[in-house]
């Protein structure tokens, strides 16, 4: 998943703003620095130890559900075929590419394609998404990420505020801003810059995830809850 989708379904439920971060949180930390883990394991220790204020447990519990949400998103069939069919298409679009290119390429498609369906089909809720994070204090943030990865999260802060006026989640229905995004990501992970002859299979992978969105997303994501609310009763 990637941002939004993992904000959307606690836009409604009045979660707190630090919550709301800390899902957040793993992707930002992918951004700032890829070697500060976030982790579900020690955020559930600090939570367990009853020594983190209310601010700290709210971000705490949203890297925990971040992971959560991540495992059954990850293991979905529709996920797991669209990522297939898109590298497939992606090594004959990027020829020559002996690499790994393609499959990244394809796995984060289907994750940023999502947030872009999410946001278009539900008008005004990403300007929530962005109200709420304008709330969020990035200093404190910060602080809390280092207590959970057990070592200073250097720039988090300067990056959530970038990341409040950007705004780049609205980037992607736009092909050239979504190439511009997803070139970003390929020089951070040291691989070959995307081409624009894949403005058209940007436009096709944007129709097959929007017409499979209730297979990637809302079913499994009401069985998720369902068997979750079973498992408290």
């Amino acid at each position: 998943m990637n941002y939004f989708a993992h904000a959307f379904e606690f836009l409604d439920r009045s979660a707190s703003p630090m919550f709301l971060a800390g899902l957040a949180v793993p992707d930002w930390l992918n951004v700032v620095d890829r070697k500060i883990k976030a982790r579900s394991k020690s955020a559930r220790s600090l939570l367990n130890s009853g020594e983190l204020s209310d601010d700290e447990s709210h971000l705490a519990q949203g890297v925990i559900q971040h992971h959560a949400d991540d495992d059954w998103f990850h293991q979905g069939q529709a996920f797991n075929e669209m990522c297939l069919e898109f590298t497939v298409e992606l090594r004959d679009l990027l020829q020559p590419d002996p690499g790994f290119r393609p499959s990244f390429l394809g796995h984060i498609l289907v994750e940023l394609l999502l947030d872009d369906f999410l946001i278009h089909e539900n008008p005004g809720v990403i300007d929530k998404y962005y109200a709420v994070m304008e709330s969020v204090d990035e200093w404190a943030v910060e602080q809390g990420v280092s207590r959970i990865a057990g070592k200073p999260a250097v720039n988090l802060n300067w990056f959530i505020g970038r990341f409040r006026v950007i705004r780049f989640l609205l980037d992607y229905r736009d092909n050239e801003k979504l190439l511009g995004r997803l070139n970003q990501i390929m020089q951070r992970v040291k691989l070959l810059p995307l081409p624009h002859t894949l403005f058209g299979f940007f436009d096709s992978a944007r129709d097959r995830v929007s017409n499979r969105a209730d297979e990637l997303y809302f079913s499994p994501l009401a069985t998720i809850r369902q068997n979750e609310k079973d498992s408290r009763a």
